[in-house]
């Protein structure tokens, strides 16, 4: 009997191996045909891609004649004042770290709230040209709320296009808060006629896990007629990678950028980039770059990932010049909530002008940070 009891142990506590190898296993093949799921789904969309212009307008812009231009970094629609994002962390001044808690956005109705505040500051600023960043099409982290065709219907007599820059297979990451599936990008409205549109790759990094949510970084290039005039007025809509440790991408981005700015310079276009560089842009206005992160009141220590990106005049291809206000920041830490005066905030959305363009005026309208972890700005300028 006991040898019995023994050998019915035994075989109970192989099959219970068994069955925990086979869990194992299974856990294994899961995740490895995940990873493969993710790894087939990723692709990188073709650089000098021509972009659909929808509802395109038919007069042309003219020399010495005042416009207006807009770039509002929308942020998916999610970053409501009580909203931290699960990739941003930070450091209190007295050496507490801090990171952010959501993937997508708190809900739909809080989504839906931002996304209709968005327009309606958009649409009262009567700009003649807007350059979206982080509008998304249908996608699970802003609730399938369609974000472009919002942007479109809102301004109904615009001419539109729209770069993708973020695409992604179903990810099942953060684990207490998937993103699942991404369709972001650019949105570009003009109240005049464009010639054409192409799509700009940037580079981005080549670590498997970083690039998919890095984006598939972009600038969108438009041509517009210049009456009496065969030059072009060309307009850059763009989105430079951010979570990019000691900015090596974002410099070789910039060496792209700059590339692209001379060869339109050469030939004479009037050129305007505007969109969120994911620089400060105002440290020429300084004696330090020190003194520019410090700017704006904060309870929170310097990013490093500041530090690593300052775009000075200097550093920009000749012929070129940054227009960004420091009187208002731009971009506020999303590591935790919004209070005026505790997160750090600085300025990393504006323009940079050929210097065939007169600057009449450049500054950001101080939406306390309501719909988005940024402000828009928005610049008046003329064709010489």
């Amino acid at each position: 009997m006991k040898n019995g009891d023994e050998m019915n142990l035994q075989k109970f506590m192989r099959a219970v191996a068994i069955a925990i190898l086979s869990v194992i296993a299974a856990t294994l093949l899961l995740i490895i045909g995940y990873v493969a799921y993710v790894a087939l789904q990723y692709y990188r969309i073709p650089d000098k891609l021509q972009l659909e212009i929808t509802n395109n307008r038919e007069s042309a812009v003219r020399t010495e004649v005042e416009y207006t231009v807009v770039s509002y970094n929308l942020g998916f629609g999610a970053y409501s004042p009580e909203y931290t994002f699960f990739m941003d962390t930070g450091v209190m001044n007295d050496g507490t770290e801090v990171v952010g808690t959501y993937a997508k956005g708190m809900n739909k109705a809080d989504v839906q709230k931002n996304v209709t505040g968005q327009m309606t500051v958009s649409k009262q600023l009567d700009a003649d040209f807007y350059f979206f960043q982080e509008a998304d099409r249908p996608s699970d982290r802003s609730y399938n709320i369609d974000m472009v065709a919002n942007a479109q219907n809102a301004f109904a007599e615009y001419g539109s296009t729209y770069a993708q820059n973020f695409h992604t297979a179903r990810l099942y990451y953060p684990f207490n808060d998937p993103i699942g599936t991404i369709d972001a990008g650019l949105v570009t409205l003009s109240r005049y006629k464009m010639d054409s549109a192409v799509r700009r790759s940037f580079p981005i990094t080549d670590a498997f896990i970083d690039k998919l949510f890095d984006l598939d970084r972009c600038f969108a290039v438009h041509y517009l007629p210049i009456e009496g005039s065969d030059k072009k007025l060309t307009l850059f809509d763009l989105h430079m990678s951010a979570y990019d440790e000691g900015g090596t991408i974002r410099a070789k981005q910039l060496e792209m950028l700059n590339a692209v700015l001379k060869e339109e310079r050469d030939n004479g276009n009037y050129v305007i980039a505007g969109g969120d560089f994911n620089h400060c842009l105002i440290a020429d206005e300084f004696e330090t770059d020190e003194l520019a992160f410090k700017h704006f009141k904060s309870e929170q220590q310097t990013p490093d990932w500041v530090k690593s990106s300052v775009l000075h005049k200097r550093e920009l291809t000749s012929g070129y010049s940054i227009a960004a206000s420091k009187e208002v920041s731009t971009c506020r830490g999303a590591d935790i909530p919004y209070t005026e005066g505790v997160n750090f905030c600085t300025v990393i959305d504006g323009f940079i002008v050929s210097d065939n363009i007169k600057i009449i005026d450049e500054q950001t309208v101080d939406t306390q940070y309501a719909y988005s972890d940024h402000n828009p700005v928005i610049m008046t300028f003329a064709l010489n």
